[in-house]
């Protein structure tokens, strides 16, 4: 039986009508302040809409190329060890911005991706690959591997505490 699918909805259309409401105050009380503020903030938008791009593009080849059943099997209730690896390798090979991932992790999660694996992600993500020939050049070797060591032990606790709050099973 297939999973109907529900329309779109805009989520944030609160906070939006909010932050209109305050800028045409800001208008009222302030032209040229709000004038500052509002160029701010286009120019914020025009930084983040490539990150936007690339997510949207990156949630659709998602997608596209998996399925619910892949992702549970890989990162779901049933996933063992091969899932907190999983996740561990995830977060340390993904770059740019912690919200760019937002988008992806929440399609993830709805599609069966655990909890715990996403907290382990995220904390994974502490190790940047790009940065750690600057860190052996500044801090040697050894250095770099036990803290880098120590990142991925810190990510598993942090996966394995959440799953403590939130009453889950840990093996799994």
């Amino acid at each position: 039986m297939k999973k109907k699918q529900q329309p779109f909805s805009f989520r944030g259309k609160y906070f939006f009508l909010a932050v209109v409401s305050l800028y045409v105050i800001l208008f009222v009380w302030d032209f040229s302040s709000a004038r500052v503020a509002l160029g701010n903030g286009m120019h914020a938008l025009v930084k983040i809409v490539p990150i936007l791009i690339v997510v949207i593009v990156s949630t659709a080849a998602l997608n596209a190329a998996l399925r619910p059943r892949q992702i549970v099997k890989h990162l779901g209730e049933e996933s063992g060890y091969k899932g907190w690896c999983l996740a561990l390798l995830a977060g340390v090979i993904s770059h740019g911005p912690m919200y760019a991932w937002y988008p992806m992790i929440e399609e993830l999660r709805r599609h069966g991706m655990r909890d715990r694996l996403i907290v382990t992600f995220f904390y994974s993500r502490a190790i940047k690959l790009p940065l750690l020939p600057l860190m052996v050049d500044y801090f040697g070797l050894l250095f770099t591997c036990v803290l880098s060591f120590y990142i991925l032990i810190g990510a598993l606790l942090q996966g394995v505490t959440y799953s403590v709050l939130a009453g889950q099973s840990s093996r799994k």
